[in-house]
């Protein structure tokens, strides 16, 4: 079986959110803090980064799904989300 997809949540030195998928939180969020090539361009020269979420989101199709529900929220659902107070399973 292949690795569980992970949805995370990256905090900007401004207080935006970035929200993204990936099989390695650690490693991707190391990538987004080195800047280029592989971080996202959103957020290059927005640090220090804070890693503010992150949770299983099964495989690939079922993550990628979560991720465009997500990137709609509005940042106050986001912030919802990063204090506990529902999870990513209490539906849409």
């Amino acid at each position: 079986m292949s690795n569980p997809w992970y949805l995370y949540l990256v905090r900007t030195a401004s207080g935006s959110l970035y929200t993204g998928i990936t099989t390695d939180v650690d490693r991707r969020f190391a990538e987004h803090q080195a800047g280029a090539p592989k971080g996202a361009r959103s957020l290059r020269g927005k640090g220090p980064l804070t890693l503010a979420f992150q949770a299983p989101a099964g495989d690939r199709s079922l993550a990628s799904k979560l991720e465009c529900q997500v990137k709609r929220w509005p940042k106050a659902r986001k912030e919802a989300l990063i204090r506990g107070e529902f999870s990513l399973t209490d539906g849409s």
